[in-house]
């Protein structure tokens, strides 16, 4: 059975998750805030972000809750694709909330409306970055520690949240100069932006649910821990692939036909005992197939 993620973990991957859904929730009301005394297209846009935020937010506070469970018998590889199933719902969310801008804009660029309260959409949205950069900093720290899908995805999100609160800003600075076109342009170039990160996400998701193999760099240093110990001839069907939190690691090693079961197990068990210690956490299984030593002259089977 794999290990649980450490309890410091866990602990990381849900107070993210708030932090995110209580973020979102008071960036809503400051953006409406914002929209209603503006009447701005670009703060609208922004807001409809932060709306899509707090719907991706709540997703994933219940899928990294789900992930985290242990396996059960219906579960055995447990539950961590659900980070990867919420980034794909997030993506979703995001492609219809870019959608929904591009019609608005078009609206607005066919009926320009005057703006209101210039000067105090630009105070809130200012505010609006700096609780995201708050909010940025926290689960930059989170995804270093944990490597979540669900929390990088998060993260996208708000990072699309700083440029759209910057050309909000641009927007409203530029209407009270003179230029009205520019706030229906700004909120076209938010949706462009958005369903380039809609993308973004969508894919990554994609990649985990399809069980795509980890970088060659991780796979290399797998084999390089398997052929380190003394009795491994040589390795062979590394396959590899991650899973919310866990990591699966499976490999047959090449050990001398007449070694003792006893010693090849061992031998076996040291090689999981160094994988693991290099990748905590993860669900290693390894087969051990009998070889004739001779038929390497002296050379070990690389496995990349």
């Amino acid at each position: 059975m794999p290990r649980q993620p450490a309890l410091a973990t866990a602990d990381l991957l849900r107070l993210a998750t708030y932090a995110s859904t209580a973020t979102a929730l008071l960036l809503i009301a400051v953006k409406l805030a914002a929209w209603v005394m503006t009447g701005s297209l670009s703060v609208m846009a922004s807001l409809v972000d932060s709306l899509m935020d707090a719907a991706a937010s709540l997703i994933n506070l219940l899928a990294v809750r789900y992930s985290l469970k242990s396996p059960d018998a219906d579960h055995q590889f447990g539950h961590g694709k659900a980070e990867a199933l919420a980034g794909l719902g997030q993506a979703s969310f995001i492609c219809g909330s870019a959608l929904f801008l591009l019609m608005q804009t078009a609206e607005r660029l066919r009926h320009p409306q005057p703006l209101k309260a210039v000067g105090v959409g630009i105070g809130v949205m200012a505010f609006a970055i700096i609780a995201t950069l708050l909010l940025l900093a926290f689960q930059t720290y989170v995804i270093k520690r944990t490597g979540s899908t669900a929390i990088k995805a998060d993260a996208l999100h708000y990072k699309t949240d700083l440029l759209t609160n910057a050309a909000s800003i641009s927007a409203l600075f530029f209407v009270s100069a003179g230029w009205p076109l520019l706030d229906p342009l700004c909120a076209a170039g938010i949706a462009a932006y958005i369903l380039r990160s809609a993308w973004q996400i969508g894919q990554e998701a994609m990649q985990v649910l399809m069980d795509r193999e980890l970088p060659d760099t991780t796979r290399q240093a797998i084999c390089d821990l398997a052929l380190s110990h003394a009795l491994v001839l040589g390795i062979h069907d590394l396959r590899t692939r991650q899973a919310g939190q866990v990591m699966h690691i499976q490999l047959h090693l090449d050990l001398d036909s007449g070694l003792p079961l006893s010693a090849a197990h061992q031998a076996a068990k040291e090689v999981e005992q160094r994988i693991e210690q290099a990748f905590p956490g993860a669900d290693i299984i390894i087969h051990q197939d009998p070889s004739d030593p001779a038929q390497y002259h002296g050379q070990r089977r690389e496995c990349l």
